[in-house]
């Protein structure tokens, strides 16, 4: 399949060519084994240690005693698909061309259903992209890492990520990879043993459908909140946050048991935010899909025992930064491409600016140019957020500016108060990209 010309030559190196691009340091200590945790849909606010008065989060709160935490920590897309190859990639959406969920709707205006094959074959374009991108496993294979896919993934088969081992078989979701936390935990058990054994390095991608819908958590955990919660739906959404804690609470104590903690570098990020509607199954309004705070922060967190101390971070943090913080740990170098810092440099952490991103429609509009998607781009330096709205997708819209600081529901817009700041940033916006 021909791939779109958008795509710049660095991404579509073949994967061999990838080696070029790997300094491997000279340490006489092991590479640490990497756990990536993402919880999908998941509100930055909804955790014990982000001050939640309901919701329980025992053992996320114990990673984050431990871990570099940044609570001011933001998606650059706030919907699964884009976010969660921009997680796996280090690249923004528009850099990677995987803007979307979906291909553009076919003439009719209703896609086949999601294990339709022609469904599937619709999708195969960002199949293709995903299998030329510098993933990371990928560049970890270079340093004799193995990995395993498990939960969320939407680009085909696990291997099409680079990944060595993986559950996932093609489905756009995840088919059996889905399995992984709501059913079981023992292929990542599996993967770990297995990896010790053959004395390699892992990465463990761990993505479940937790605390995404279907809400359908224990009864014992729902029926701690019902009574707690203002309705139900929320109710439930809540136990699937306490759900997915335990989760993460039995794959810690599994590092562990193995005394393998001290030498893993732990990432946690949610791939984007979820207001629970009171009154029904869905997501509330400026949440999910959405510019603002709601979908896009997160909490990202860092944990490395043997090399990092613990700390609470006041600073900036993006998604696109957990890719190049991997890389440096294991000693190999960064593509070019890629425009994260390394979380653990305080000193780059400290001097950023600025962190940008962009909202695009839910399915594409284009898949060959990413631009023709975009709904809203925004930026965000110090406390002072600004959107930008695409008119030929959003017409009518204006621009937006937030003080988060002092208003985190983004309620108040100063725009119009404060115009040569609107045109400072918008300046830093297009210098970031311009459509």
């Amino acid at each position: 399949m021909k791939l779109p010309a958008f795509i710049p030559r660095l991404l579509i190196l073949p994967v061999m060519a990838l080696a070029l691009w790997i300094q491997i340091a000279g340490a006489t200590s092991p590479p640490p084994n990497v756990v990536f945790i993402i919880s999908d849909d998941h509100h930055w606010r909804d955790y014990g240690f982000m001050g939640h008065p309901q919701v329980q989060t025992p053992h996320l709160d114990r990673l984050a005693s431990q871990s570099v935490v940044f609570r001011r920590g933001y998606v650059p897309s706030s919907l699964c698909c884009p976010s969660l190859a921009s997680l796996i990639s280090g690249l923004y959406p528009h850099q990677s061309g995987i803007t979307s969920n979906d291909p553009p709707r076919p003439p009719g205006g209703k896609h086949p259903a999601p294990n339709d094959p022609a469904f599937q074959a619709s999708r195969e374009p960002y199949n293709v992209l995903m299998d030329q991108l510098p993933t990371l496993p990928r560049l970890l294979s270079q340093r004799g890492y193995v990995s395993l896919q498990t939960g969320k993934w939407w680009q085909g088969d696990f291997t099409r990520g680079g990944f060595t081992h993986g559950m996932t078989r093609g489905s756009r979701h995840g088919d059996e990879g889905l399995k992984i936390g709501r059913d079981t935990m023992e292929p990542i058990w599996d993967f770990i043993n297995e990896s010790q054994h053959d004395q390699k390095p892992f990465f463990v991608w761990y993505a479940p459908l937790l605390p995404h819908d279907p809400h359908t958590p224990p009864e014992r955990l729902l029926a701690k909140y019902r009574d707690l919660a203002p309705s139900l739906h929320v109710a439930r959404y809540w136990a699937m946050i306490e759900w997915f804690d335990e989760t993460c609470g039995a794959l810690l104590k599994f590092l562990d048991d193995r005394n393998l903690a001290d030498n893993t570098l732990v990432v946690y990020a949610a791939d984007n935010g979820w207001i629970q509607d009171p009154q029904s199954p869905r997501y509330a309004p400026k949440s999910k899909q959405s510019q603002y705070d709601g979908g896009l922060r997160t909490p990202i967190m860092v944990r490395w025992p043997a090399r990092a101390q613990p700390t609470d971070s006041p600073h900036l943090a993006s998604s696109i930064d957990l890719a190049p913080t991997i890389l440096h740990a294991a000693g190999i170098s960064v593509p070019p491409a890629l425009q994260g810092i390394n979380l653990l440099d305080a000193k780059a952490v400290a001097s950023r600016r600025s962190i940008y991103g962009a909202i695009f429609t839910h399915d594409s509009q284009d898949m060959a140019r990413p631009a023709a998607s975009v709904r809203w781009r925004w930026i965000m330096e110090g406390h002072r957020k600004l959107i930008i709205p695409n008119p030929a997708r959003e017409p009518g819209a204006v621009p937006e500016l937030y003080d988060v600081a002092l208003d985190d529901e983004e309620t108040r817009n100063l725009a119009e108060e404060s115009p040569e700041e609107v045109k400072a940033l918008t300046r830093r916006l297009d210098d970031w990209w311009t459509p």
